[in-house]
């Protein structure tokens, strides 16, 4: 196997710091002020039924993780559940979303940036801001996996830090009385938080791609998961406590987590929050990065439904450095062509479908005889597998009709890139 030429560098809690940059990205430093205005306190035990809700999913991922060692986590589950074509489609859609939530993200870095240099993100100078961090981000991926993960894991104390100390801090200056659970939110009001809530937990799929580049995969990416669901679940209702408890103008802040910080905490509460979000963004860039570069290698590698140049690894580095330059052209170019995009719930609905593929992936798995044991046995697993896709397609049925049509495009556009690789494959074989 190619793979094998990968080091093997990410421990448990560097899978860890994977799933909770790419968790926690910039939504955290928004989402309380949204969730308020929508239902008040019950914001509170929405975040928990959103967890609960992706805890499901998380266990599904969980077994099906600990059979696999190989790089490309959900393209293989279905590569090997299901058959290359669908293998090829879960790959390039969720490609797609990290290379399109890249771009989104950037630009709302530079708007965070200009927070403290004005004009920063206009013109030429944001430009080669965009070239500089896409160059970073490449030449770290070039370089090792070490040199990756040693980055990641900076940043995730670096977002958490100023989380922490907003909830520590803040949690001596809550006031109860800002807690009213009299009136309950209309059920439409109820369903829109929730969903809203939910986008907030995604992106914990990002630590199974680079299983090929994990000590040990199958023990460790379990835990990883699991752990990191908790960690920020409990930064979720915690921030969400402490901005209800302190902030009465919270329903109307268009940054909820600095003005609160405000109050209990000066003007220099507000300015470390914003250092905190710029961190946590660059952070969540540098996991997504991760993912999306390691794709490409494993579509090439696995089932060759790409050019063998992609599976190349670099002889001193021994990283996938063809794939890793593939994919910061288009992120390079989307992120300078576009502003702050709107691909939110898009990346959500494609999430929700390539979770739905690894949930169903669960229960043809457990009938296989050719492929490896979990090492971890999810009690009840395929009756949480059935209910994890129940409650996902119960969410994509209140998708309107454009974002099923540009699901749809993406879809179509994947089975042609598809079907052009195959074609010329046969050819070059006669």
């Amino acid at each position: 196997m190619r793979q094998e030429k990968l080091k093997r560098e990410i421990g448990f809690w560097s899978l860890v710091s994977i799933a909770i940059n790419t968790i926690i990205g910039a939504g955290i430093f928004g989402l309380p002020s949204k969730a308020f205005e929508k239902t008040s306190a019950w914001s509170l035990p929405l975040f928990l039924v959103c967890a609960v809700f992706i805890a499901l999913i998380v266990l599904c991922f969980a077994e099906v993780s600990s059979r696999f060692r190989q790089t490309g986590g959900m393209y293989v589950y279905a590569l090997k559940a299901f058959n290359p074509m669908i293998a090829f489609e879960v790959g390039w859609l969720y490609w797609l979303v990290r290379v399109t939530t890249f771009a989104a993200n950037c630009n709302l870095l530079l708007a965070y940036v200009a927070f403290f240099v004005q004009g920063i993100n206009v013109g030429s100078t944001r430009i080669l801001l965009i070239v500089s961090i896409v160059s970073l981000l490449t030449l770290v991926n070039i370089l090792g996996i070490r040199e990756s993960v040693w980055i990641t894991n900076i940043f995730t104390i670096g977002k958490l830090l100023p989380l922490a100390v907003f909830i520590l801090f803040g949690f001596f200056f809550v006031k109860l009385e800002n807690f009213s659970f009299d009136q309950i939110p209309t059920s439409e009001a109820l369903a829109a938080t929730t969903l809203l809530l939910l986008y907030a937990y995604v992106g914990f799929e990002s630590a199974v791609i680079p299983a090929g580049e994990t000590k040990n995969p199958e023990r460790d990416l379990p835990r990883a998961l699991l752990t990191s669901l908790l960690i920020c679940t409990l930064i979720f209702i915690s921030v969400q406590f402490v901005a209800v408890g302190t902030f009465p103008g919270l329903a109307s802040s268009e940054r909820p987590l600095a003005d609160a910080a405000s109050v209990f905490m000066g003007s220099s509460g507000g300015f470390f929050i914003a250092l905190g979000a710029v961190i946590s963004i660059l952070g969540n860039l540098n996991g997504g990065f991760l993912a999306a570069s390691r794709l490409p290698f494993a579509m090439a590698e696995e089932d060759e439904s790409l050019p063998d140049i992609l599976a190349k690894t670099h002889k001193k580095f021994q990283t996938p450095y063809i794939s890793i330059i593939l994919t910061s052209l288009p992120i390079l170019i989307l992120t300078i062509q576009s502003s702050f995009l709107s691909a939110l719930t898009m990346a959500t609905v494609t999430r929700l479908v390539v979770y739905a593929i690894t949930c169903v992936s669960l229960i043809l798995l457990r009938q296989r005889k050719d492929v490896p044991e979990p090492q971890f046995k999810l009690k009840f697993g395929v009756v949480i597998s059935i209910l994890s896709i129940t409650l996902i397609i119960a969410l994509l049925t209140t998708i309107d009709s454009r974002e099923l049509i540009n699901l749809l495009i993406s879809l179509l556009i994947g089975l042609i890139i598809y079907s052009t690789f195959k074609l010329l494959r046969s050819l070059k074989k006669y």
